[in-house]
C-alpha cells in the first residue's frame, strides 16, 4: 500500500492515509479508494459511501473462505475435493486469511476431522470450511486484475513457477469475487493439473512490490485521474 502511494504522489496526486482501527471519514472531494480495509465497519462505510474503491468491499466480503468456497465450486474454479483419502484441512470461514495458527489444522483422517470441528465449536466457532489434503508442490501467486499483472513463485524462495491455466483461472476467480488486488495459494499436482487452496484480496506481494505497485497504481487510475495539486 504504502508503495502505490508514494507512486501516485510522485506523480502529483493527492492522497490521504487513514487507520481503520481510528475513526475516519472521507473527503468530500475523494472520488476513490485504495482499501486494505476488512472490518464490517469499514466495508459498510464504503458500500454506503459509493465511491469507487480498490479492492470493492463487496468484492473483500467475498474472500470469506465459506462464501469464496461456494463461488468456487459453483463456478467450477479448480479447487480441492471435499472427500480424500490424505487427510483434511479446517480453515476458519469467517476470514480470508488465517487470523492465528489454531483456524487453520490439519487432520490426519475422519476422526480427526471431527475432533477438530468439536474444538472449533467448543472456540465458538460454527464457520468453518473443509476440504481434502492435495499432494503436490505448493506455488504462490500475486496478481492485479485487468492489468497484465500476474507472477507465481513456489512457496519457498524467489523462483518463479510456471503453472500453465493458473493466470486465466486465478483472474477468472478475481472477476468472480470482485476484487482487482489479489493473491493466493495452489497446490500442483504431479500429472501438471492443479488446485487453488487460498484466495484472498490485497496478499503482502512480498516477493514483487515494486511491479505490483505500478501495476496496483495503473488499476488505481483506469477510470480517470485523481485529483492533482
Amino acid at each position: 500500500m504504502l508503495a502505490v502511494v508514494e507512486r501516485l504522489r510522485a506523480e502529483g496526486h493527492i492522497v490521504d492515509i487513514v487507520s481503520e482501527s481510528e475513526p475516519w471519514t472521507l473527503p468530500a472531494d475523494c472520488d476513490r479508494v485504495l482499501s486494505m480495509g476488512r472490518l464490517p465497519e469499514t466495508l459498510r462505510k464504503l458500500q454506503d459511501a459509493g465511491v469507487r474503491a480498490v479492492n470493492s468491499p463487496a468484492g473483500v466480503a467475498h474472500c470469506r473462505r465459506k462464501v469464496l468456497q461456494q463461488l468456487m465450486r459453483e463456478n467450477k474454479v479448480p479447487m480441492p475435493p471435499e472427500e480424500g483419502d490424505c487427510g483434511y484441512w479446517l480453515k476458519r470461514g469467517d476470514a480470508a486469511g488465517s487470523m492465528t495458527d489454531d483456524d487453520v489444522v490439519f487432520a490426519a483422517d475422519s476422526a480427526a476431522l471431527q475432533a477438530c470441528e468439536a474444538a472449533f465449536r467448543r472456540r465458538g466457532i460454527d464457520d468453518y470450511v473443509v476440504s481434502a489434503h492435495v499432494k503436490g508442490d505448493e506455488v504462490k501467486f500475486y496478481g492485479v486484475l485487468h492489468t497484465g499483472f500476474f507472477r507465481s513463485y513456489h512457496s519457498t524462495g524467489l523462483q518463479s513457477a510456471e503453472v500453465p491455466g493458473l493466470q486465466e483461472a486465478a483472474e477468472r476467480l478475481a472477476a468472480i469475487v470482485g476484487v482487482e488486488v489479489y493473491g493466493g495459494d495452489c497446490i500442483v499436482k504431479d500429472d501438471g493439473t492443479f488446485c487453488i487452496i487460498d484466495f484472498n484480496d490485497w496478499p503482502s506481494f512480498s516477493r514483487c512490490r515494486e511491479e505490483a505497485s505500478a501495476a496496483i497504481a495503473r488499476c488505481a487510475k483506469e477510470s480517470g485521474l485523481w485529483p492533482k495539486e
